[in-house]
């Protein structure tokens, strides 16, 4: 077995978040469903942007913003993603780079430009999404290097990446590499409108061992298993993979195997500012646990603390060390 270079490596859709605070009725205006995630045409990107109000704009991307809390909390962290040889490009590979993330990806040189995810914040926090994939979405099997996949212990890919179909087979291609060297390979479901596509897709990638750990939340489980029963979706995901993560919002998580089953508990929040990035910076914490052979309970713990700390604030990345976060509750050394 080749030696581990990185911790984690995420694979994901890179793009730039326009983060904006707004009200419902801005939702009904543009005909948007509160809390998803729609995929739009550079048109409609611009129709929304010309609407929107005074924005926050920084990198994202749901496996990127993963990866940054990873390095964040002070591990070894690396990112796959695509975007174009533009203003916005650049920015992007400078914002996660000095995050301290490795992220060697080739921009693309011609094509749609760099992609852009709309989030529009409402007053309970919630976030509904309209991305624009742009070079996204050109992400192919060519940017999958077998030795930055084979060095790293965990391979983190966002259920996001089944919608372009080059970055679906980018997928696939890393998953195979990863456990031809041994590695693990965790899949988050993304989104409940997601699953809705891709339901029957990512119970196979589950079922034939594509996939060895899955995170979703509640909405996304009942979404993946149709069924509003949580203990019934639970039994069948101890089923259906080896490590499943549920997070349940203020009720904490539940991490299930075929042996166990062990619940998490939350951590406290002051207020919640903005969701996005809640679920992704979950997963940062329960994958560095599991990284450092931690058991689940306290993975996740480091979940739970990180997704505290990015909802108390604008947009979807650490404002403060998680390393040092983490030390001061006492969950790390």
């Amino acid at each position: 077995m080749a030696d581990v270079k990185y911790d984690v490596l995420g694979i994901g859709n890179a793009l730039f978040d326009v983060l904006v605070r707004t009200d419902e009725a801005f939702l009904a205006k543009h005909g948007m469903t509160k809390g998803s995630m729609s995929l739009i045409d550079e048109a409609r990107a611009a129709a929304i942007y010309k609407d929107m109000g005074p924005a926050t704009e920084v990198s994202g991307g749901s496996a990127a913003n993963t990866i940054v809390g990873i390095a964040s909390l002070g591990a070894r962290a690396a990112y796959v993603g695509k975007v174009k040889d533009d203003q916005i490009g650049n920015l992007y590979v400078h914002d996660i780079r000095a995050a301290g993330v490795a992220f060697n990806t080739p921009a693309a040189k011609d094509g749609p430009a760099t992609g852009c995810s709309y989030i529009l914040v409402t007053g309970d926090g919630e976030r509904t999404m309209n991305t624009y994939l742009g070079a996204a979405q050109d992400l192919s099997p060519a940017d999958i290097d077998p030795a930055e996949i084979a060095g790293a212990a965990i391979v983190y890919l966002e259920g996001y990446l089944w919608d372009p179909k080059n970055a679906k087979d980018a997928f696939v291609k890393a998953a195979k590499i990863a456990h031809d060297a041994k590695r693990k390979v965790a899949l988050t479901l993304s989104d409940s409108f997601c699953v809705d596509r891709y339901r029957d897709e990512f119970l196979s990638l589950m079922r034939n061992g594509t996939v060895d750990i899955v995170f979703a939340n509640e909405s996304e489980l009942h979404s993946l298993y149709m069924t509003s029963d949580f203990d019934t979706a639970l039994k069948q995901l101890r089923n259906d993979v080896n490590l499943g993560v549920v997070t349940r919002s203020e009720k904490g998580c539940m991490v299930v195997s075929s042996e166990d089953a062990i619940a998490a508990p939350a951590s406290p929040v002051d207020k919640v500012v903005d969701t996005t990035g809640a679920g992704d910076l979950f997963a940062a914490g329960f994958l560095y646990g599991l990284a450092r052979n931690f058991g689940y309970k306290q993975c996740g713990e480091l979940g739970a603390l990180a997704a505290a700390e990015v909802i108390q604030h604008i947009g979807a990345r650490p404002l403060v060390s998680l390393k040092e976060l983490a030390q001061q509750r006492g969950l790390t050394a």
